[in-house]
């Protein structure tokens, strides 16, 4: 469901616990939806390295695993955190109104 300026519903607060992560769309685009100590995050869900789906990664401390070479992207910032993945993945805008997690790109 759209909103102001591009922004829509993605999740519930509840529908996350911290330390998941889970696949949701921004308009048309594939996203994962992080949890990250109770901070909501959003990345392009395609790896940067080769396609490859990053909701079926892994929350490692901070950073996102993709699950096809064990390449990872810093989840604050979308940048590459280790070989090898040399390309930052595109992040989202994120805020939480009341318990709605909300989503936007950037631009």
């Amino acid at each position: 469901m759209a909103s102001e300026n591009g922004w829509q519903e993605v999740a519930k607060v509840d529908d996350l616990p911290p330390g998941q992560m889970m696949y949701v769309e921004v308009g048309e685009d594939p996203v994962v939806l992080i949890n990250l100590n109770g901070e909501f995050f959003a990345l392009s869900d395609i790896c940067t390295h080769q396609d490859a789906s990053l909701s079926d990664g892994e929350i490692i401390g901070d950073e996102l695993e993709c699950p096809l070479h064990g390449g990872a992207f810093e989840i604050r910032t979308g940048q590459p955190a280790s070989f090898p993945v040399v390309v930052p993945v595109e992040t989202y805008a994120v805020r939480v109104v009341g318990e709605t997690v909300e989503a936007a790109k950037r631009g």
